[in-house]
């Protein structure tokens, strides 16, 4: 049974910053109303897969659109696996406490204090997660998805994340099939 890789609707980092332009300081950027729209259109298409599991980055953008795209109508669980390297400042998180005030029907308890990548902090206040130490992290993500029987199953999730897993560069709100281990 296949997984799908959704990626998250526009958000407010994506709209403000450009490749060479300085970051616009957008701590865990949330959707824009272009990136609502993407992640409504996509409720049709996700709609034929079948998806019995959902489970969501816990970066903002990616919640909102498992959110618009699943409703209640698909478990969703939030998990660290699959968020974004943390290179810019949409992708430092927030803690649990937070996300759960802010989607109290969702569970984040599990969730570490901070679970985005820690370190020593560049010029802009924030750490940049090293490509190795993300790509450690994305394998063993997709080792336990190898297990994970709950299927036909969907990851919300991020740029980053799903070129670490595939090789290919998604649109917001692109869906593409998945097989670990290919």
């Amino acid at each position: 049974m296949p997984i799908y890789l959704i990626r998250h609707g526009q958000s407010e980092f994506n709209a403000a910053h450009a490749p060479g332009l300085p970051d616009p300081m957008i701590f865990d950027a949330p959707l824009t109303a272009k990136g609502v729209q993407q992640a409504r259109a996509a409720r049709a298409e996700v709609a034929r897969l079948g998806i019995r599991q959902v489970i969501a980055s816990p970066l903002t953008r990616a919640v909102q659109t498992a959110l618009h795209i699943f409703g209640d109508s698909v478990p969703i669980t939030v998990m660290t696996g699959p968020h974004e390297r943390l290179e810019h400042s949409c992708d430092v998180g927030r803690p649990p406490a937070a996300l759960a005030r802010d989607f109290p029907q969702l569970a984040f308890d599990h969730i570490p204090e901070n679970w985005w990548h820690q370190g020593p902090p560049n010029d802009l206040g924030y750490c940049v997660e090293d490509w190795d130490v993300f790509g450690v992290r994305i394998r063993a993500f997709v080792a336990m998805l190898e297990n994970m029987s709950d299927r036909p199953l969907a990851i919300v999730g991020h740029g980053n994340t799903f070129l670490e897993m595939t090789g290919h560069n998604m649109a917001n709100c692109e869906i593409r099939a998945f097989s670990p281990g290919s």
